[in-house]
């Protein structure tokens, strides 16, 4: 599933591409997403400037005069800039065709995207109005964790993974943070100390920078809006490495379900 870094490669990818273009027409060829996209896509922003592209958590926010498109890539989407000449594949359901002869298309094999407009601020957005912070931002801190955590006995895994605490640590994110600050993801959140927590906030600013410098992690078929993969996943420690040596204590990473989802990490790094 496209995260945080992959969707931020995304953005950064399109917005040259988008801004200050014209959305001459919208075609929708299937509408069968994860929720059928409303016909209102198809109208409301032909005709308009886009005057940014943002993302807040997993969601891409294409800005325009009088609205904006939040698009979510789902499991399996990417966003692609094209020629208006070439055909779409199969899979491509929402194309944006542009003044410049450009096409921005939406390519989602599994189908669980989500395309949608609102005249309205998008960040009361029903998808979006109860997300947590963004993990990139000053307002995501040790003592916020600390204080969500509480006496919680949740594992720490699942507290960072928790998008109305904070948003777009997903599970590979997870795994590697807590590797580089040296915590066992079963550990119960209530039973870390706020010294260990700032540990924790850094790894993971650090983990998702270097991510998205990379370009995100491509495990299947991930590819940024000008159809690049991405490389994070040459860099990664303990995620899909089981058996494999620790690269700090050469012990074998350990595999273990969490909360139904793999994690991976080093027994003997972190406690």
């Amino acid at each position: 599933m496209p995260e945080l870094p992959e969707v931020e490669t995304t953005r950064r990818g399109l917005e040259p591409f988008l801004n200050g273009q014209r959305i001459a027409a919208v075609r929708i060829h299937d509408p069968r997403l994860r929720w059928p996209v409303s016909p209102q896509v198809a109208t409301a922003p032909c005709g308009q400037l886009i005057h940014g592209v943002s993302r807040r958590a997993k969601y891409l926010l294409i800005h325009l005069e009088r609205g904006t498109i939040i698009i979510h890539l789902g499991m399996s989407g990417s966003l692609r800039l094209a020629s208006g000449n070439e055909s779409p594949r199969t899979h491509d359901h929402v194309e944006f065709l542009l003044d410049n002869g450009h096409v921005l298309r939406l390519h989602d094999p599994r189908r669980f995207g989500s395309v949608h407009f609102t005249e309205d601020d998008p960040l009361h957005h029903r998808l979006l109005s109860s997300l947590g912070v963004e993990p990139l931002s000053d307002a995501f801190t040790a003592p916020l964790l600390k204080s969500k955590a509480g006496s919680r006995k949740v594992a720490v895994k699942n507290l960072i993974m928790d998008a109305k605490i904070v948003v777009g640590v997903g599970n590979i994110y997870a795994s590697e943070s807590l590797f580089l600050a040296g915590i066992h993801p079963s550990r119960p959140a209530g039973r870390i100390a706020l010294q260990r927590y700032e540990g924790l906030v850094a790894a993971i600013r650090k983990v998702l920078a270097k991510a998205i410098t990379q370009g995100g992690t491509t495990l299947r078929d991930f590819v940024n809006g000008v159809g690049e993969p991405g490389y994070f996943a040459q860099s990664l420690q303990v995620y899909g490495r089981a058996q494999q040596p620790c690269t700090i204590c050469g012990s074998p990473i350990s595999s273990r379900v969490i909360a139904q989802r793999n994690t991976f990490f080093c027994a003997k790094c972190q406690r």
